[in-house]
């Protein structure tokens, strides 16, 4: 314990509320550190585990067996996480022809600030120059542009457009052109600065936040704001003040992060279900300082309160750790049809588009059974549906029905647009991949699921 910062019974509920804070305002920081760091000991669903500025590419599609919730059928997934403390990493990226991919960047904060990809920067083959925080060298010929990171620690979420697996291989030829490469000579490490591992569990994740903000400081607006947390300890740099901390200030910590994590807990819990589509293009609007390479600049896309920022950012962390902005790609989902009935596999429902969702890339509806989130077993082998599925029937005025059912119809035209159904619950998720405006603003209405008839 500091000098003069013992802490009596008058102050003790002034620092529980302040360790609550504390734990809304660095929880980003410290799951998704926390979330590289397992990534590079045991990967990530069927990502392989993969050190510092090397790819790790998945191998296929997303199935019914992959282990994780909310699988993506649409995309194939590469991800590297950066080290820059030695220096600049130069990202080299292939042509892909047209075919829609993004890079997204994403610092140590859970930040989104910059893209590359067909939306942000085209299809193009080319070189990015990827550089720490104040780095002041020269920028070599032939690089297509500069992308500034916040952190010294950087992950690339990618994302590779595949239409089924017939797809595959050339998805796979793309993976294997993507490249980092050190820029000059240079130290990297090979791990995240380590916590003291004498301090107690129920300080770990403080201890965690404490040495990770040193290394990893945020903006200078979110810095002065992180000041405040001083009385917590927070800010003291070497050997931890945790190991032997004075026992009010546990019981504050302790009790602060139990306030904490049920804040972020009931702000992430779904509302109750309603009729229609729900979709959130805005979940990721906390950025308010780093706008670099594909990212869209606007108030529209920028929280207004830098305060309101924080349990925002602490939301998307604790449910979509690494998602994107809506303008690259939003997601709407329902678990109700029209009626207000529960989705259900013992009833048959169409899904009647009279014009298809505006996107600039594509979109698609995939099925999710509950309450895992997990894609739908079927002999079709279909676990999505949408403008790039071969085969649909389209209506002579150009709409499209997609029929949801347990089993196959007996209709020939029913069965190419089926997407199948589990026996119970199911909850359907239309990803929309660069949407246009007329999505963002909610001019365009996405239609009801509708009960066609019982079985």
């Amino acid at each position: 314990m500091s000098e003069g910062t013992a802490v009596s019974k008058e102050n003790t509920e002034e620092l529980v509320a302040l360790a609550a804070e504390a734990y809304v305002y660095g929880c980003p920081l410290v799951h998704g550190l926390s979330a590289v760091e397992d990534f590079m000991h045991t990967g990530f669903g069927p990502l392989p585990p993969t050190p510092f500025n090397h790819f790790a590419h998945s191998a296929q599609l997303d199935l019914p067996y992959t282990h994780f919730v909310s699988a993506d059928n649409d995309t194939v997934h590469s991800i590297a996480h950066l080290d820059l403390s030695g220096g600049p990493v130069v990202l080299h990226v292939p042509d892909t022809d047209g075919a829609y991919y993004v890079l997204q960047f994403v610092d140590a904060w859970t930040n989104n600030f910059a893209y590359v990809g067909r939306r942000a920067t085209g299809t193009g083959a080319g070189d990015w120059l990827v550089v720490p925080p104040g780095w002041s060298g020269s920028v070599p010929d032939g690089v297509r542009g500069v992308i500034d990171a916040p952190t010294s620690v950087v992950s690339v979420i990618g994302r590779n457009a595949c239409n089924g697996p017939e797809d595959l291989e050339r998805v796979r030829a793309l993976q294997a052109q993507f490249a980092l490469t050190h820029l000059e000579p240079g130290t990297h490490r090979t791990g995240l600065p380590a916590p003291d591992s004498d301090v107690p569990e129920p300080l770990r994740f403080f201890e965690q936040l404490r040495v990770w903000m040193a290394d990893f400081p945020p903006s200078a607006a979110d810095q002065a704001y992180q000041d405040r947390f001083q009385p917590l300890e927070l800010l003291e740099e070497g050997p931890s003040p945790y190991v032997s901390a004075d026992p009010a200030l546990v019981h504050a910590l302790t009790e602060g992060l139990a306030r904490g994590r049920a804040r972020v807990e009931e702000a992430s819990r779904p509302a109750a279900a309603r009729e229609g589509w729900e979709m959130d293009p805005h979940l990721f609007d906390y950025n308010l300082d780093w706008h670099g390479v594909g990212v869209v600049d606007s108030p529209q896309w920028r929280i207004t309160d830098r305060e309101a920022s924080y349990p925002a950012r602490a939301v998307a962390a604790r449910t979509v750790l690494w998602g994107s902005h809506g303008y690259e790609a939003v997601y709407a989902h329902t678990v109700r049809d029209a009626d207000g009935e529960q989705l259900n596999g013992a009833h048959s429902y169409v899904l009647r588009f009279e014009r298809q969702p505006p996107v600039e890339a594509f979109w698609s509806v995939t099925m999710y059974g509950l309450p895992d989130h997990r894609l739908v077993e079927n002999p079709a082998a279909r676990y999505s549906i949408g403008d790039r599925t071969p085969g649909l029937v389209y209506g002579e005025d150009g709409s499209l029905t997609v029929h949801i059912q347990r089993e196959r119809p007996a209709d020939p035209d029913a069965a190419a647009n089926w997407l199948p159904a589990p026996d119970g619950d199911f909850r359907p998720v239309l990803g929309l991949y660069t949407p246009g405006p007329e999505i963002l603003d909610g001019t365009y209405e996405i239609p009801a699921v509708e009960r066609s008839g019982e079985r």
